[in-house]
């Protein structure tokens, strides 16, 4: 489990003196990962599976047959090798991490119902531990009065702390950093319409 009970309670609370001080909804997302990969040992696999005939060819007196066992064997085991969770996800393209991980956290933007608050004032802090991600995602009604940039000091507080292996620390300073911009925007006020809390996936 990346965070304890008590780390869910500190979220929480955080999540709730937060909105004390503005009208935002916020709600955290935590994912182990933000896909299992699964294609990507099987492509490894493929490709050593076809680089291994040419040096035996060159380097062997090997006859076709023997090649060709040895390509089988070498795919199989290459994706079984690779299939190790660490090593699929260290062998997985950083931009294809990236890319998956942004999906991941625009599909938990709507899926938790953070599109849907009445004034469009929900915010999304999202985070993917295996691809050592984090991005705050804000609703239209907060995106049209605080831009991209002035969410940078939230996310560097929330890396800073995750680097250090301090997840709940992490997400405790983004939220208050986040109610910090978001006072100065979004008054308190209305409803609490979301629930605070962290969800892991």
């Amino acid at each position: 489990m990346p965070i304890s009970s008590e780390d869910y309670t500190r979220i929480a609370g955080a999540i709730q003196a937060a909105e004390r001080r503005t009208a935002g909804e916020i709600v955290c997302v935590l994912a182990r990962r933000s896909s299992d990969y699964a294609y990507v040992p099987p492509l490894w696999a493929a490709f050593l599976a076809l680089a291994t005939p040419w040096p035996l060819v060159f380097f062997t007196e090997l006859g076709v047959r023997a090649i060709l066992a040895i390509q089988i064997i070498t795919f199989v085991l290459a994706t079984l090798v690779f299939a190790w969770p660490p090593l699929r996800l260290a062998a997985t393209p950083r931009y294809v991490k990236r890319t998956r991980a942004h999906r991941a956290a625009i599909e938990q933007f709507f899926t938790r119902g953070v599109a849907g608050t009445r004034d469009h004032t929900g915010v999304l802090i999202f985070v993917s531990l295996g691809e050592r991600y984090a991005r705050i995602v804000a609703d239209d009604g907060i995106a049209a009065k605080i831009g991209e940039d002035q969410w940078r000091a939230a996310l560097d507080l929330l890396r800073g702390h995750m680097r250090e292996g301090r997840i709940a620390d992490g997400f405790v300073a983004a939220i208050e950093e986040c109610a910090r911009i978001l006072s100065a925007h979004v008054p308190p006020g209305g409803r609490d319409e979301l629930p605070d809390r962290i969800y892991v996936i």
